[in-house]
């Protein structure tokens, strides 16, 4: 005889993901004016704006607390391991140095983050993204010249309109605007 789950989902189980977005759907409600809560899936990303550097730190700081109350109340963990930051910055502004702590917990920052599959750098270049794209680009295109000589060509367009064109397209009205 199995042992009874208390709370939770068994792992891989359908309905989990669906239970989860149900019980996570009240976090962006925490932001304020000046912030952004947006979940996907399990990920969440918060985008906190402030001209002003010390009211920017005080926002975090605010956000930070505000969310670790929020998961303490729901029998959550904040993982600070898995826990990044990204800071946009004009290529003319100079560098600044923030340091986000929270509770002891130190928040590391990072040049470029993934976001619904577009790779982000901290002033907007795409070049990352590019560069990841043209690695997909190049192992699609093998697989093509690969297989040209032995498919027909109703599959090979096939083939293209799957990888090829797909890594083309996905998010191209953000990066190739």
């Amino acid at each position: 005889m199995g042992k009874k789950i208390k709370q939770g989902v068994p792992q891989g189980s359908i309905l989990g993901p669906i239970f989860f977005l149900i019980y996570i759907n009240d976090l962006p409600k925490l932001a304020s004016v000046d912030n952004k809560i947006f979940l996907y899936a399990d990920d969440t990303s918060i985008i906190v704006t402030n001209q002003n550097l010390v009211n920017f730190e005080t926002q975090i700081d605010k956000i930070f607390g505000d969310i670790n109350n929020w998961f303490k109340i729901n029998q959550l963990v904040l993982y600070y391991n898995k826990t990044l930051y990204l800071h946009f910055k004009m290529k003319n502004s100079r560098d600044y140095e923030l340091k986000l702590n929270c509770q002891g917990n130190c928040v590391k920052s990072s040049s470029n983050t993934k976001f619904l599959g577009l790779i982000i750098d901290h002033s907007l270049s795409w070049k990352a993204h590019i560069d990841q794209m043209m690695s997909k680009m190049k192992t699609a295109c093998f697989v093509i010249r690969t297989i040209q000589a032995i498919m027909p060509s109703e599959t090979l367009r096939m083939v293209y309109f799957a990888y090829v064109h797909s890594i083309m397209s996905y998010g191209i009205i953000f990066w190739g605007n």
